[in-house]
């Protein structure tokens, strides 16, 4: 049996705990070979005479050569000597106990493995035969959860507790992939390491944070636990510089409250305004988990609109914040309660604070109910803008949301059955109400024909009850409806049918699926109903055949129409490409219905589709597009494009509406944008990163916005080191835009995460 290689002890990391153990466990394994006095290989070894220990407690071991020298009282194993005690094991070239004095000696490349995994490398281990004290040299402990702790010498009291001189610890590797020694990127030197057994954590006194090989911070006070789980203390400090704030540096202390809660405060404290303390916190619970995060500050808020800054807005001073909550609670396999909240004191805190650049946080509560073939969902939802020509009086209270869901199979009837009850409340303080209630049956019957068709018949039957009052304060008149309550009755009746065909082509497999669809519902009282899910219509290939192109219950496409259109997916090694592409045909107009723009206005639509291609896990391309259908104009133009992998990709996206809908449509407007990010490594470690958005709207595409056809919204470049047990990053961001105190200019952040590392 060949020793185990040791790895070379850099002045890196290596673990107390296993230490501790591995002196303990060599001791005992000792102990039981003095008491066999006898050559073994592979043999148990007995407790000693009067000894109360369980069977649990024999040692076996294997060695080269045991032998026991009578006049000295001293047992001797050499070679390849290895120790086993339940999972433990100790590996060591001499072991020799010195039975006069109770002194245990092991010494030439001892590795030990604990229960946990935790290996412990020395050269040499001294112990009595009570094993309640003893010393160790030239110590390292390789951590199964990652980090390294080294040590000059170490003792060990009474009581399990250790102490270290001249440590180094680090949560770097000390070999790489070639098994070649090499520095970490970072480690903490400290004169002295504590280890307390009992509370299992491990102290610093004159701690020193080096990064590669430079020392940077002192960390007074450093310590974590020996199994890294998380404890109450400080933690890393993050550093930005902004253009809206000026420098800004946060420290958070995190409270370990029990195994299940925990508490992190940050306090932000900035040059260009005053400091605002952030808390969160976290709760695991028999029936599920929530959390909490809450943002408070004082500062100046500058109107939106007004181009004044610094003193002409201090006397604005005022409480500003944010709440940010979230959580599911599972009450039994079926039942479960979901719920988020989102609350901005004002509408550029977030941007200005860069907390976050959502223009709507939505609020809501889930009651549901999920079986094998039925669904409930009682739900509330508010909704605060926080765009600037939103007024909030305008956006709307959905409370309650009911909706449940029923599917059934009869004996004797083919296909299957839906039924589903649904019922919405909509209030607004500066707005039209709404409350409508629907229920809705519907038939399925999927079958493949002899030819290999699969022809999917479909019937449905839906009543509807609406109540609305004041409608007329909706701007768009084709969205109010008639006052006061309203009914009507939907009936459809469709047929689906699919014919694949398959086969081989350029050394791979094609599959090209012509696809007919046939769509009838009677005439349907639209106007007559308040329209508030179904503004954003718009004909796409993902609802080209789906039985209701609106994306709400609101409208109904009524009419007789035929859909056609393929799909076909080619596939061979390492590249796949599909495609859909198709149009409809309606038996009459809808051009009051579907405003000019849609797709869907004339008998004809417009042409849609969307083609993907992906060449192994390197190259995806998904490209989406409508062309009119007398001009062939683009009037949707969509590109995503992803080349590489994780270390280097490029990423890229174009979009362009050019769909020349009226501006009283706020929900259709036009937009052409342009978004790219890349990655790159420049060494095995380090990499550069950016990213960019561009509006190119111009003022012919939509006259409500502003841009000349080419606006800088933002980007951001950087540089980042990544390895084992380092991320450092620097980024560059700049924005171009000024939303009220939210500026536009440049911010600078740097980034440092330190693995297996805490301070307390």
């Amino acid at each position: 049996m060949q020793p185990a290689r040791r790895p070379q002890p850099q002045a890196l990391v290596r673990r107390l705990r296993l230490a501790r153990l591995a002196a303990a466990s060599s001791a005992m394994a000792l102990c039981s070979t003095l008491g066999a006095q006898a050559n073994a290989q592979d043999a148990p070894l007995s407790s000693a005479a009067g000894d109360e220990s369980s069977v649990d407690d024999v040692v076996r071991f294997e060695a080269d050569k045991v032998r026991y020298d009578s006049n000295a009282e001293k047992v001797f194993a050499d070679g390849n000597v290895v120790l086993r005690h339940d999972v433990q094991t100790v590996r060591a070239d001499n072991v020799t106990w010195d039975r006069t004095t109770g002194q245990i000696l092991a010494s030439g490349n001892i590795r030990f493995v604990d229960e946990d995994g935790n290996t412990v490398y020395t050269d040499k281990v001294e112990l009595t035969d009570e094993f309640k004290a003893g010393a160790i040299e030239d110590l390292l402990v390789v951590l199964r959860t990652g980090g390294r702790l080294a040590a000059k010498r170490g003792t060990r009291d009474e009581y399990g507790n250790m102490t270290l001189e001249n440590a180094a610890y680090s949560g770097c590797a000390v070999e790489d992939s070639k098994r070649c020694s090499k520095r970490p990127s970072w480690e903490v030197t400290a004169a002295r390491v504590y280890f307390d057994a009992k509370q299992k954590r491990v102290k610093y006194k004159g701690a020193t944070l080096h990064m590669f090989g430079v020392p940077i911070l002192p960390l007074p006070g450093l310590g974590h636990t020996s199994d890294f789980r998380a404890e109450t203390g400080l933690l890393i400090p993050d550093f930005r510089l902004g253009a809206a704030n000026g420098a800004e540096i946060s420290e958070t202390w995190y409270w370990r409250i029990a195994d299940n809660r925990d508490l992190s405060l940050t306090g932000t404290f900035y040059t260009g305004s005053l400091p605002m303390l952030t808390a969160k916190y976290r709760h695991l619970t028999n029936l599920g988990a929530f959390q909490i995060t809450g943002y408070a500050t004082r500062s100046s808020r500058i109107p939106l609109g007004s181009t004044s800054t610094g003193a002409a807005n201090a006397s604005q001073q005022s409480w500003r914040g944010y709440l940010d909550a979230n959580g599911k609670l599972q009450f039994s396999p079926h039942w479960s309660l979901t719920g988020n909240a989102r609350f901005a004191s004002d509408r550029t805190f977030l941007r200005r604070y860069d907390i976050s650049r959502d223009d709507r946080l939505r609020s809501s509560l889930n009651i549901e109910r999920i079986d094998d073939d039925s669904y409930l969902s009682i739900a509330g939802w508010v909704t605060q803008t926080v765009r600037v020509n939103d007024p909030q009086g305008m956006v709307p209270l959905a409370l309650p949301a009911i909706d449940y869901r029923k599917r059934m199979v009869f004996d004797g009837m083919p296909g299957r059955f839906e039924l589903e009850a649904n019922s919405l409340a909509i209030l607004r303080t500066a707005g039209q109400d709404s409350q409508r209630a629907f229920a809705r049956a519907q038939w399925d019957l999927r079958t493949i024909t002899g030819f290999g068709q699969e022809v999917t018949l479909t019937g449905l039957l839906r009543g509807d009850a609406y109540h609305s009052s004041d409608n007329d304060l909706t701007s768009t008149a084709i969205y109010r409806g008639l006052p006061g309550w309203q009914t009507r009755g939907i009936a459809t009746a469709a047929i689906d049918v699919k014919w694949p065909f398959v086969g081989e082509v350029f050394g791979g497999t094609q599959v090209i699926t012509p696809r007919f669809q046939v769509v009838a519902t009677p005439g349907v009282r639209n106007f007559e109903i308040p329209n508030e899910d179904s503004r954003s219509v718009d004909l796409e290939d993902t609802n080209l055949f789906a039985l209701n192109r609106f994306p709400g219950h609101d409208r109904v496409e009524d009419g007789v129409r035929f859909t056609y259109g393929f799909d076909w997916t080619f596939q061979r090694p390492g590249l796949r490409v599909t495609t859909t592409v198709g149009q409809s045909y309606r038996l009459s107009n809808q051009n009051t219905l579907l405003p000019d723009g849609t797709g869907l206005t004339n008998r004809a639509s417009d042409y849609v589709g969307r083609t993907t291609v992906r060449f192994g896990d390197l190259v995806k391309l998904t490209h989406r597009f409508r062309l009119d259908k007398d001009s062939f104009a683009l009037r949707r133009n969509e590109f995503d494009a992803t080349l590489g992998n994780h270390r280097r990709y490029v990423e890229a996206g174009y979009l362009k509406l050019n769909r020349n809908i009226a501006t009283t449509f706020e929900d259709l407007q036009d937009r052409e944008e342009l978004r790219f990010a890349a990655r790159t490594p420049i060494t095995k470690a380090f990499s550069v990163f950016g990213s960019a958005i561009v509006n190119l709207t111009d003022p012919n595409e939509d006259p409500t916005r502003t841009s000349d056809g080419f606006q800088m919204l933002r980007h951001r470049l950087g540089v980042a080191y990544t390895d084992d047990c380092l991320d450092l990053s620097f980024t560059w961001r700049r924005d171009y835009v000024n939303i009220g105190d939210a500026v536009r200019g440049n911010s600078f952040q740097i980034s440092l995460s330190l693995k297996n590392l805490g301070v307390k």
